[in-house]
C-alpha cells in the first residue's frame, strides 16, 4: 500500500503568520478534499479554507467576497487558479506557475516561496504611502503656485520663476518616488 501527501513547505505557516500580523485573513481555496485540505489550513494557520473547489467555484467565492465589500487578493500558481486570479482586485501568480497563471496576474513572484507574500504587501503599503505624499505635496504645490502665477496675491510671476517652480515641484515627486529604491523589504 502507498500512501501519497502533499508536503506543506516549512516557509508556508511563517508566511501565512507574517499576512495575519499585517492584519489580512487567509483562506485556502482549493481543489483537494475537505480531510486535507483541513490538515493543510491547519497546519498552515490560515483563516479558513475551502475544499473541493472547481476553477469557477473560486471565482464565485472572491465575487462573494467583493460584494461583502471585502478587497481580495488571490495567489495562484495553476490553470485552476486563473478565473479566480482574473476576478481578484489583486492577482499574485507564484514563480513556477502556469503561463495562463503568469499570464493572469498582475504580480508575478520570481519563486513560489509564500515568504514572497507578506514582502509583496509591505512594499505596496510603502509604494501607496510615497504615491500619497506625492499627491499631497502636488496639491500644495498647485494651491499656492497657480494663484500665486496668475496674479491673485498682487504679484506677478514671471514665467521663467513659474517653469523653475514647476520644474522643482516635478523633481521633488521624483526624488521622493526615488525613495523606493532605497527600500529593503523583509
Amino acid at each position: 500500500m502507498f500512501v501519497l501527501a502533499d508536503m506543506v513547505k516549512e516557509t508556508s505557516a511563517p508566511a501565512i503568520a507574517s499576512l495575519k500580523r499585517l492584519g489580512l485573513r487567509v483562506y485556502m481555496l482549493t481543489g483537494d478534499n475537505n480531510a486535507s485540505a483541513a490538515r493543510v489550513a491547519e497546519e498552515v494557520g490560515a483563516t479558513g479554507f475551502k475544499a473541493e473547489m472547481l476553477p469557477d467555484d473560486k471565482e464565485k467565492y472572491i465575487l462573494d467576497m467583493q460584494h461583502r465589500g471585502r478587497i481580495v487578493a488571490m495567489a495562484g500558481d495553476g490553470i485552476n487558479d486563473s478565473s479566480a486570479l482574473a476576478r481578484a482586485d489583486v492577482s499574485i501568480a507564484m514563480g513556477n506557475g502556469t503561463d495562463i497563471a503568469i499570464e493572469t496576474a498582475m504580480v508575478t513572484l520570481p519563486t513560489s516561496d509564500l515568504q514572497m507574500l507578506p514582502r509583496v504587501v509591505r512594499l505596496s503599503k510603502k509604494t501607496m504611502r510615497i504615491v500619497h505624499q506625492n499627491l499631497f505635496w502636488a496639491f500644495i504645490y498647485n494651491i499656492i503656485g497657480l494663484p500665486v502665477a496668475a496674479g491673485l496675491f498682487g504679484v506677478m510671476l514671471d514665467p521663467m520663476w513659474a517653469s523653475a517652480a514647476m520644474a522643482v515641484s516635478s523633481v521633488t515627486v521624483v526624488l521622493n518616488s526615488l525613495r523606493l529604491k532605497l527600500v529593503k523589504v523583509k
